[in-house]
């Protein structure tokens, strides 16, 4: 298994060009944990279908481990779905795709109530969402209503149709796409939804490299819609991921990394180009998702350098730039690397 993740560190997982690793654990051969190998595993699978795209399947693995939702964020044709699938079928989870529309209804995607003339009652019909990993594909391409049917599941994993609350299954987590450059026709997340997301993570164009990987394997054969003559197999399951979070959640995080995490969330908040600095929310999330990444480097306490690893991911989507700034062309990957070199790092 390449352990090295392909993309530079400022779209990925690290800020800016700065020498923090990116997603990518440096294992040993064979981990001792047999549970934290068949997670790490998992990225060797999903690479025999997705090429140059490790940072994003272990933030995916990060988002399954922390019990939250990723937003996917990449221009077409750079494999999100595919990723999704390749990343189902290695964990032995249920997936399904929603292609959101204008025209696409909350029922659509929740589950409706539907009239039996044989029985003359009303029974539910589920939607999509009743799945382990639903791929909301573009989800700016819908109304703010059907984006909204979502809030309830992503929260607090139930739907309430008609009254009845119906839970969905464990795990769940709902792996968004939208497009970074196409404006037309889109209807943007509200901040409320975009924080309901754990992390945003940015996929690019492959390197020359990894794209010439990818059309010598269409070249010889490869179908991408059939996952199982690429060689992707099941390495783990519902049951190893359960055991995978109770481990994260005993991972110890010392009082001045807590201090830490907060001291970078509070610098959003007064930082001169954000109209928008990150909730308690994001505090959170950055704490959750540090520990998971520790667990899969094979720790059982968190560093400065795994806040770090996290911090853009975990926050860039929880903040607002200032027109002032977007007129000057302000990035807001390029300002939280800023606050990351300007806060103090605790010994």
């Amino acid at each position: 298994m390449n352990d090295q993740p392909s993309g530079s560190a400022h779209g990925g997982f690290g800020p800016g060009e700065s020498p923090v690793r990116t997603l990518a654990p440096a294992a040993p051969a064979r981990d001792p944990d047999p549970v934290r190998q068949a997670l790490l595993d998992v990225r060797r699978e999903v690479a025999k279908a997705v090429v140059g795209q490790d940072s994003t399947v272990t933030g995916l693995l990060i988002a399954l481990l922390s019990r939250g939702h990723v937003l996917l964020e990449g221009v077409p044709g750079v494999a999100k779905t595919l990723l999704v699938r390749s990343l189902s079928a290695a964990l032995s989870l249920d997936t399904k795709r929603v292609q959101f529309t204008p025209d696409l209804m909350p029922g659509d995607v929740t589950g409706s109530l539907v009239y039996d003339a044989r029985s003359a009652e009303f029974s539910f019909r589920t939607g999509p969402v009743f799945t382990n990993i639903l791929l909301a594909d573009e989800i700016n391409r819908t109304p703010p209503k059907t984006q909204a049917s979502l809030l309830e599941a992503m929260e607090e994993r139930q739907v309430s149709v008609d009254g009845v609350s119906r839970q969905l299954p464990v795990p769940f987590i709902v792996a968004a796409t939208q497009n970074p450059v196409e404006y037309e026709g889109t209807y943007p997340l509200p901040e409320a939804q975009l924080d309901r997301f754990l992390l945003k993570l940015t996929m690019h164009l492959p390197g020359r490299s990894d794209e010439i990987e990818v059309i010598r394997r269409h070249a010889i054969g490869f179908d991408p819609r059939d996952l199982m003559a690429a060689g992707v197999r099941a390495v783990a399951g519902p049951d190893e991921l359960e055991q995978a979070r109770h481990a994260v959640a005993a991972v110890t995080m010392a009082p001045e990394i807590l201090g830490y995490i907060v001291d970078l969330v509070r610098a959003t908040r007064s930082a001169p180009s954000f109209q928008l600095g990150v909730s308690p929310r994001g505090s959170t999330a950055l704490l959750n998702t540090s520990r998971a990444w520790a667990w899969l480097s094979g720790r059982t306490f968190v560093t400065p350098d795994d806040v770090k690893a996290l911090a853009l991911p975990c926050l860039r989507h929880r903040v607002a730039l200032r027109p002032e700034a977007q007129m000057d062309g302000v990035q807001v990957d390029d300002v939280l690397g800023s606050i990351l070199a300007s806060v103090p790092v605790p010994r």
